[in-house]
């Protein structure tokens, strides 16, 4: 069990550490290294399967093994940072993706470069539930929601702007070796925040005892991840792979009934299912999952339009979804500082603006039919899009975490990304199928657009949750 040593020292003390932005700083460069491997890759694959002579299957894992095994590790990751010090898996998160990387971009084949991104996956699962955890530990009151709202810039814009980083690295260094460099970029940013880690930020002094660790929770949580994630990246679904979501569903239950069991009989459970019981973490939890089903897929569905209709090159598409990340960029902060006043109407707000502007970029589509000029046609919607975003991520992840006991933060950072990589599986399943469906039959512009409107009807519906749950906080008038 958690003794009152542990939690005294998981507890922030009266004196705020005088480098928590230094240390905030070192944590958000490592977390925008990871989450940018998710969407960078995207416009090298034509590069990779030339090189490396990669099949489709090949390519399909190069992408979703990654998310697997990044989803895979998040809690465990999280809770066993809460339990033996942040700073040591943070570390140790870095070290292995940053090796992870350098092994991707010496690649001499497909299956080389497919195991490589499944280890890059365990680094950032490693490296990201450490850092809400370290800033809950340092940060308090509107510091916190601050700190928030740079982790929200952080996670908005390392998504949209990987495409033009990629496509910017391949316009360089070219096609034959270009794609190698969009994996090893990350060295010197590992290196350093290996080294600025151990400068900046605290060792933690006592540890609870390995027997509270929770093994069998870890392997039926881990095991149930992977059951419901692996469908949801497969390329085409079989029927093995509805055996293998039920299966995963079952195991998740059965991880559920493991937890309380653990806690009724006086153990540390990997994840205190009263989590789900503190103030605005399961509302805020499920609403993340919503929200980035339909924000992940937004730049999957426009990425591949803009490549294959308008046959914009990579860093061109890229460019073309800049606008998305330069709006977010700005609220992001802004919505950090405001919703410790405004609380959930910021998240609403963001999320009209959303799908807004996502329902504005489908019209203008249409009107713009095929023209080279699509990107300056969609330019002012996708800002508007990224404004809204901003206002969502980071006020969300505030309020998820704003009652979370410090000793817990790790394990519930990491629930939440887990649900935030289920949804962005299920947003780019289900868009990406209603893209290819109707490009299926050299209708492009079906495929785009059944893709987008698929987008905003899983985007709506995490406005409804918000909505809700704004109605369900307004005090009942007199």
């Amino acid at each position: 069990m958690t003794d009152a040593r542990t939690r005294s020292a998981a507890t922030p003390t009266d004196e705020p550490d005088p480098r928590r932005w230094k240390a905030l700083s070192v944590c958000l460069a490592a977390g925008f290294m990871t989450l940018l491997d998710v969407s960078i890759v995207n416009v090298a694959l034509p590069s990779i399967a030339a090189e490396l002579d990669a099949s489709p299957s090949a390519l399909q894992w190069v992408v979703s093994g990654y998310a697997l095994t990044f989803g895979l590790v998040l809690v465990s990751a999280g809770r066993l940072g809460d339990a033996r010090g942040r700073r040591t898996l943070f570390i140790v998160g870095v070290v292995v993706f940053t090796l992870a990387s350098l092994a991707a971009g010496l690649a001499q084949s497909a299956g080389w470069l497919v195991a490589a991104r499944l280890a890059q996956g365990v680094g950032g699962g490693i490296i990201n539930p450490q850092v809400s955890g370290i800033i809950q530990q340092l940060f308090r009151g509107a510091e916190r929601g601050r700190a928030f709202g740079r982790l929200g810039t952080t996670i908005g814009v390392s998504t949209a702007i990987g495409p033009v980083l990629g496509g910017g690295i391949l316009a360089v260094v070219g096609p034959e070796d270009g794609w190698r460099w969009v994996f090893l970029v990350n060295l010197p940013v590992g290196l350093l925040a290996v080294l600025l880690s151990l400068r900046y930020l605290t060792p933690r002094r006592d540890k609870e005892p390995a027997r509270d660790l929770d093994p069998v929770g870890a392997l039926l949580l881990g095991a149930g991840v992977v059951g419901v994630l692996w469908p949801l990246v497969s390329e085409q679904w079989e029927p093995a792979d509805l055996v293998l979501l039920v299966a995963g569903l079952v195991l998740l239950g059965a991880f559920a009934l493991w937890e309380r069991r653990v806690a009724a009989r006086g153990g540390t459970p990997m994840v205190r299912l009263s989590l789900f019981r503190v103030p605005g973490y399961g509302s805020s939890a499920l609403l993340a999952l919503a929200y980035f089903s339909g924000f992940t897929s937004i730049f999957f569905v426009l990425t591949l339009y803009l490549q294959n209709e308008i046959a914009y090159t990579p860093l061109q598409a890229g460019l073309a979804i800049t606008p998305f990340a330069l709006g977010s960029a700005v609220t992001s902060a802004v919505g950090g500082r405001v919703v410790s006043t405004r609380g959930r109407s910021v998240v609403v707000l963001g999320l009209v603006l959303v799908v807004a502007g996502v329902v504005a970029t489908d019209v203008l589509l249409a009107l713009a039919a095929g023209s080279s000029a699509t990107g300056w046609w969609i330019a002012a919607p996708l800002l508007v899009a990224g404004l809204g975003s901003g206002l969502v991520i980071s006020p969300n992840q505030t309020l998820a975490l704003a009652h979370v006991p410090v000793e817990q933060a790790g394990a519930a950072g990491g629930v939440l990304q887990t649900g935030q990589r289920l949804g962005s599986a299920v947003g780019i399943a289900v868009a990406g199928s209603l893209y290819f469906a109707g490009t299926g039959s050299g209708d492009t512009a079906t495929g785009v657009t059944h893709g987008l409107r698929a987008t905003v009807a899983l985007l709506a519906v995490a406005l409804v949750m918000g909505v809700v749950d704004l109605r369900r906080r307004q005090p009942p008038s007199s």
